[in-house]
C-alpha cells in the first residue's frame, strides 16, 4: 500500500464529501489546510498522522488521518480512516515543539 494518498481521493474515500470533484474545489479554494499549511491542489499528498482542517456545512471540522483507505468503501470502514479532534488541538499538531 503506499504512504501517500491525493487529498481529493483521501477527503472522498473517507465520505467526508460526496463528490470529489467537491474536494477538488474545497482544495483549489484554499479552504483545506494540511498540519497547519494551506492545501491549493487537489493532488497534494496526504499521510497517515496529518491532520486536515477545514469549514464544512458550516462547521469548523479537524481530523486527524489514521489510515490511507484503499477504496470508497461503506461509511462504517470509511469512519476508521480519520479521527475527530477539537478545533483547538490543530495548533499543538502543526507545531514543532
Amino acid at each position: 500500500m503506499a504512504d501517500t494518498l491525493r487529498l481529493d481521493k483521501f477527503l472522498w474515500f473517507a465520505r467526508i464529501v460526496r463528490t470529489r470533484d467537491l474536494a477538488r474545489q474545497m482544495a483549489e479554494a484554499g479552504r483545506i489546510r494540511i498540519t497547519g499549511r494551506i492545501a491549493d491542489r487537489a493532488h497534494a499528498p496526504v499521510r497517515v498522522g496529518d491532520v486536515l482542517s477545514f469549514a464544512l456545512r458550516g462547521e469548523v471540522r479537524v481530523i486527524r488521518i489514521e489510515k490511507l483507505p484503499p477504496r470508497r468503501g461503506p461509511a462504517a470502514e470509511a469512519r476508521l480512516a480519520y479521527s475527530e479532534l477539537p478545533e483547538r488541538q490543530l495548533t499543538s499538531e502543526g507545531g514543532g515543539d
